[in-house]
């Protein structure tokens, strides 16, 4: 399979979480998707790793973050916003690609940025940041 370009991955939202009944729905408003997956460093470094330092992985953390157009009324504007403003929780899939061979982590995340740009020659943008608040799985299979 050659390279996936950008514009073809999905963002989708459900209001109130992962697990809710809720539909997924795509968020086609945004642009610029980066998705960031770390995992803390636990050292277990002991006087028999001959000088050398030992490392596991410890907890991780799972950002994504997006640039949105400012469109009030926008049902995707309009959940990521009231995510914020309500510190509620909402449901983000990012998939690499459309339909059930989408692949990427599906989980329950809190909105911890909403930064408004409003440049002279520019549409008027929002900076968003979201954080997993709680982890469901990494879909190779969509979201349904």
């Amino acid at each position: 399979m050659g390279a996936t370009q950008g514009m073809f991955a999905k963002l989708f939202f459900r209001l109130g979480g992962h697990t809710t009944a809720n539909p997924w729905v795509e968020l086609d408003n945004v642009r610029d998707v980066t998705l960031s997956l770390e995992a803390g460093e636990a050292d277990v470094t002991t006087r028999a790793n001959d000088g050398w330092r030992a490392t596991l992985p410890g907890l991780r953390d799972g950002d994504l973050e997006f640039e949105m157009m400012w469109l009030p009324g926008d049902a995707g504007f309009e959940a990521i916003r009231n995510a914020f403003l309500s510190s509620g929780p909402i449901g983000l899939a990012a998939m690499d690609r459309a339909g059930s061979s989408g692949e990427g982590p599906i989980a329950t995340y809190s909105i911890t940025n909403f930064t408004r740009s409003e440049p002279l020659e520019e549409g008027i943008t929002v900076s968003v940041t979201a954080k997993i608040r709680e982890f469901g799985n990494w879909s190779t299979s969509g979201v349904t």
